[in-house]
């Protein structure tokens, strides 16, 4: 027996340029930033006083009062795009089988506020001033318990956490478990809430963080000469995967199908990438393969594109590794230009970010892009969106560790 087929039927989205999928994509066209002044703390001592917030957002919208005092903000988040999804998926939770539908949902870096307020709650008072729920607000893997909890889902229920692939690889296994015909529907996805004190102070020592704190709307700025660092985002997205004889009987409607996903490893270095792109080639390489495509089918790349030295490079080296001359024909973009970069929740953002370029065939740009970086060559679709009719899309995530993910969507012609 084949592998079974797997399409998009649902799609959820809380980023700092829009508080759902269709303001997202929508922002996503207009080139729009979401950087600005950090609010959530006092930046006075932070060598970098900005980052990417999501804006106007109740978790009260979602969660009742009581529950949202019992959860980290990234859980907030999850929650919240988790219910948009479902709803958009238009599913009948009373006529599948709950049994079948699971939950793979990540966060790279879990509850760190909920963390920072607990430490703070033990120095200043003892173990008696701990909070019963902070463990389970803390833990990465909560976000996926929560999302089974709220909905019934009885399915496979687990959490990936690998940096900023993390959400790349919760639904990379999401589309295998359905592949293999462990469960008709999951939902997938990754959250982040890592605008915080120590964890803005973290990436600054490690010096990953943009510092352009009088051009704050301008600093991500991937593949550019003068990038600097990543602008840290936070939100969340997520993806309803469905076996597609499933989504057709149902009638669901139908992004996009997922076809393919390619895992690797560097194995080089806790940080830096793999010299010459070597772990993110292979990735792609994996994923083109996966499809049963060469890499002369693929039309569009969503890039990891972070802003950083190295990131940048070492993907268009891996890029142009894989492509050959067809790499200089390739679309590609980073909308981290725009997002920010959401560490765990960047996988399902950019996913969706492929999944609308393929549907409605427009490339989204990489803004700031002012001074291209001469050996970042490639047409990376520099400050606005442009239209161009796309079949083959690959969203590429690379993180901290060395773990390295991409996965590729085709278009739906149904």
């Amino acid at each position: 027996m084949g592998n079974r087929r797997v399409v998009v039927t649902g799609l959820g989205a809380l980023t700092p340029i829009g508080n759902s999928v269709d303001e997202l994509w929508e922002s996503l066209k207009q080139g729009k930033s979401g950087a600005g002044p950090i609010t959530k703390f006092d930046t006075t001592n932070f060598a970098t006083k900005f980052a990417c917030e999501l804006k106007g957002f109740d978790p009260e919208t979602y969660i009742d009062k009581k529950d949202v005092k019992r959860m980290d903000g990234y859980t907030h988040y999850a929650l919240a795009t988790a219910a948009m999804a479902v709803k958009d998926s238009e599913i009948d939770l009373e006529k599948v089988d709950r049994e079948r539908f699971g939950v793979i949902f990540g966060s790279g870096i879990g509850g760190m506020l909920t963390f920072e307020t607990q430490v703070e709650a033990y120095l200043k008072g003892g173990p008696k001033r701990i909070s019963p729920f902070f463990v389970p607000m803390m833990i990465s893997d909560i976000a996926a318990g929560q999302i089974s909890i709220q909905y019934g889902l009885k399915g496979p229920n687990y959490a990936t956490t690998s940096a900023c692939a993390t959400s790349t690889h919760a639904i990379a296994d999401a589309f295998m478990i359905i592949q293999r015909g462990t469960a008709d529907l999951m939902v997938s996805g990754g959250s982040e809430a890592a605008v915080t004190p120590m964890a803005i102070g973290g990436f600054n020592a490690a010096r990953a963080l943009s510092t352009w704190n009088d051009r704050q709307t301008e600093a991500s700025r991937p593949f550019d000469v003068d990038r600097n660092g990543f602008v840290m985002g936070e939100g969340s997205g997520t993806l309803i995967l469905e076996e597609y004889e499933h989504a057709k009987k149902r009638g669901a409607k139908i992004y996009a199908e997922i076809i393919g996903c390619g895992l690797t490893g560097d194995a080089f270095h806790i940080t830096a990438p793999a010299p010459e792109g070597e772990g993110a080639f292979r990735s792609m390489r994996e994923a083109v393969r996966d499809g049963g495509l060469q890499p002369t089918d693929i039309d569009y790349i969503n890039a990891h594109g972070t802003s950083t030295q190295l990131n940048d490079l070492n993907e268009t080296k891996a890029i142009k590794k894989l492509f050959g001359e067809h790499a200089y024909k390739l679309a590609i973009s980073s909308t981290k230009s725009m997002t920010g970069h959401l560490l765990g929740a960047a996988g399902a953002i950019e996913s969706i970010a492929s999944i609308l370029a393929l549907k409605y065939g427009i490339i989204p740009p990489t803004i700031n892009l002012e001074n291209p970086d001469p050996e970042c060559d490639l047409n990376y679709t520099p400050k606005v969106a442009v239209e161009k009719e796309i079949h083959y899309a690959l969203s590429n995530t690379f993180g901290f560790g060395g773990h390295n993910s991409t996965l590729l969507f085709k278009k739906y012609e149904g």
